[in-house]
């Protein structure tokens, strides 16, 4: 068992995030999605392990085989943990690359820290640039949907997560893609999160402001997003953030759901690839 052991004392808590690392060659470190964990990239490890490259997946604070704090999972606690994933394995020339709520980490780390040892980045199915819907940014959600969120975890964790999945994939429209299995196995996946995590994240995905992060970047980005996406629109993730990343390459995924990665995993495989290899 890998972990790397975080040098942030904000919060007061030095913690464990547990990783796994194969490969050799450029590193590419794979940051998942809410409320998931490295396991969720099983279908592109092998991929770019394959092509060449070093590909390390790590555990979010809270998510997967990671330490469970009561505290710190704002986004500034998390960028200052994905830096200590690089800082403790000494990476240069990393691509980071960013699910969902892992968007939020690449686009606060950069914000935060910069490009220096950064020399790609992907958004996939990202929250960036801004979720909550505000009198600036009126296309985003209400802050209703995070707060029934939240009160449908504190009443039933895993009967909402299992309607989550649902969404996550568009189940009913993409059952040739995926199994009644795959779907219960992140399921299981999900419910071994912290409840405490699971429930501060929503507010971390949903509340945090990243537009002027993304403005920061600095290195060629990818960002690709399905157009049938239930749980992150596109209109109001992807395209806009086309519209901040200065030097970006912008995917759309006809047909695809959130989890893309899994139903559309041979199309986005073959795009991520291309980005890789550039």
């Amino acid at each position: 068992m890998n972990y790397i052991e975080t040098k942030n004392e904000e919060k007061g808590n030095k913690i464990k995030l547990f990783y796994e690392d194969y490969g050799e060659g450029q590193p590419v470190i794979l940051i998942h999605g809410w409320p998931l964990s490295h396991r969720m990239w099983e279908y592109q490890v092998e991929k770019i392990v394959d092509a060449g490259f070093r590909c390390i997946s790590y555990d979010r604070r809270g998510f997967g085989d990671s330490d469970k704090p009561w505290e710190g999972y704002d986004y500034d606690t998390l960028a200052s943990d994905l830096n200590d994933v690089i800082t403790v394995l000494g990476l240069s020339k990393t691509i980071l690359v960013g699910f969902s709520m892992g968007g939020g980490e690449v686009a606060r780390f950069i914000g935060k820290y910069g490009t220096a040892n950064i020399e790609k980045a992907a958004l996939i199915s990202a929250v960036p640039p801004f979720m909550l819907k505000t009198d600036d940014n009126p296309d985003g959600l209400e802050k209703e949907v995070f707060e029934g969120f939240k009160e449908e975890i504190r009443k039933d964790r895993a009967g909402f997560l299992a309607g989550f999945g649902d969404k996550f994939y568009n189940f009913s429209k993409n059952k040739d893609r995926i199994s009644e299995d795959q779907k219960h196995y992140d399921w299981s996946i999900a419910c071994k999160a912290s409840a405490k995590a699971t429930l501060d994240c929503v507010d971390s995905f949903g509340l945090t402001d990243f537009r002027e992060d993304l403005k920061q970047f600095d290195v060629p980005t990818l960002i690709v997003h399905g157009d049938d996406d239930e749980i992150v629109p596109i209109d109001i993730a992807g395209k806009k953030s086309k519209d901040l990343v200065k030097d970006n390459t912008f995917e759309v995924i006809k047909g695809a759901p959130h989890g893309l990665v899994m139903t559309h995993k041979k199309e986005f495989n073959e795009i991520l690839l291309r980005f890789l290899k550039k």
